[in-house]
């Protein structure tokens, strides 16, 4: 795709101002990093606040007294329950239990309900909404109207606090309509690096003013894609397209935790949703392979699509995704590996450029997270 092609956000301009190396990604050209360079970035989010851009990513709004019941028929989490003002990860399965694409669902309150998808995905997620509830609800796509910013790191809070002081109350994964410098936001306490923070859905035409408002602060940067995925990788959070996909199922992604207990075999409103029989399944007999965590024992960083062999040589897997951890202070990667290879510690080695690396088989999130639940 040329330059020409690429859809640009909102905060486009700003971005060439600040200095930002400019990437194509999900169709849209965006910023890799800036001047300071990726491992800096990294390390002032994890110390004080880094702020992201992530207006590429698919805003929705599904209105309507049914839309909980409705959406539940495509997720196997809880939406009919989740109370007003709070949001939930969850996932669109397909009829074979893989996943078409990860999401979170926030409950507006008054009917509504505030999705938002993944960029490379939303044109597919909003027309999957369509075929199956445009009977149920309204289903209003915001992908131009409004920006989303992502305010991610220790500082956050105190940074945004100074704009609109209950902010400093809500706690993980709470949700709520807040004024920011006389702009209507919704801002939720939430992100994709592992630290506390707030992702914010802003109007598209406002999205400069309040960026620059935030920037303004002395503890804020700005931070690139570059960053957002070493900080993600460390959190041990799944980026989709490379660690999951429609061949991949929750269970085989390590993902159980977000199939809600109502929703699973035994509970109250079992399944109901695509592919949840082959999820049931699995999750009761086991799966052949399985997301897990690996530290390489030396400094060589293994990448995205190596092969993994065990001691004899034989391929058991491959890297999903790989890197620096400039928070870890070394390599690290996931990976997808037999279900025999998946214990803590277990020798394992990657194959790059043709010769192996040691690595052990390691517990997520490598960094601790630190979100705040109050």
């Amino acid at each position: 795709m040329s330059t020409e092609q690429l859809l640009i956000t909102p905060l486009h301009a700003l971005h060439r101002e600040l200095g930002a190396k400019m990437v194509p990604f999900a169709g849209y050209d965006m910023p890799v990093q800036y001047p300071a360079g990726v491992m800096k970035e990294h390390l002032h989010t994890r110390e004080q606040a880094g702020l992201f851009d992530v207006s590429h990513m698919g805003q929705i709004r599904l209105t309507g007294a049914d839309a909980a019941k409705a959406l539940e028929t495509l997720v196997p989490v809880d939406i009919i329950d989740l109370p007003a003002g709070m949001q939930r990860y969850a996932m669109f399965t397909n009829e074979t239990g893989g996943i078409l694409d990860d999401l979170m669902v926030a409950n507006l309150g008054n009917d509504q309900l505030m999705l938002v998808v993944n960029a490379a995905c939303k044109n597919e997620d909003l027309a999957h909404l369509r075929k199956h509830l445009a009977d149920h609800c309204t289903i209003e796509p915001l992908f131009e109207a409004r920006a989303l910013l992502a305010l991610q790191g220790p500082a956050a809070v105190t940074v945004l606090a100074r704009l609109a002081p209950p902010v400093a109350s809500m706690t993980f994964m709470q949700f709520a309509s807040v004024q920011l410098l006389g702009i209507d936001c919704y801002v939720s306490r939430s992100g994709y690096t592992g630290e506390d923070g707030y992702e914010i859905s802003v109007p598209a035409d406002q999205a400069e003013t309040l960026a620059r408002a935030l920037l303004a602060e002395p503890e804020v940067a700005p931070i690139g894609l570059g960053a957002r995925d070493s900080l993600r990788l460390e959190a041990g959070l799944c980026l989709y397209g490379h660690d999951m996909n429609t061949e991949t199922t929750p269970i085989e992604a390590s993902l159980l935790w977000a199939i809600s207990k109502v929703r699973r075999a035994d509970g109250a409103r079992a399944g109901g949703f695509p592919g949840a029989e082959m999820i049931f399944a699995q999750q009761k007999g086991g799966v052949a392979r399985k997301r897990i965590g690996l530290l390489p024992q030396e400094r060589t960083p293994v990448r995205e699509g190596a092969e993994i062999v065990d001691a004899d040589g034989t391929v058991i897997g491959s890297v999903c995704s790989g890197g620096f951890g400039p928070t870890l202070g070394g390599p690290l990667a996931m990976g997808y590996v037999d279900s025999a290879f998946n214990a803590l510690e277990t020798p394992v080695w990657a194959i790059v450029r043709g010769k192996k690396v040691a690595m052990l088989v390691s517990k997520m999130p490598f960094v601790p997270q630190r979100y705040f639940r109050g």
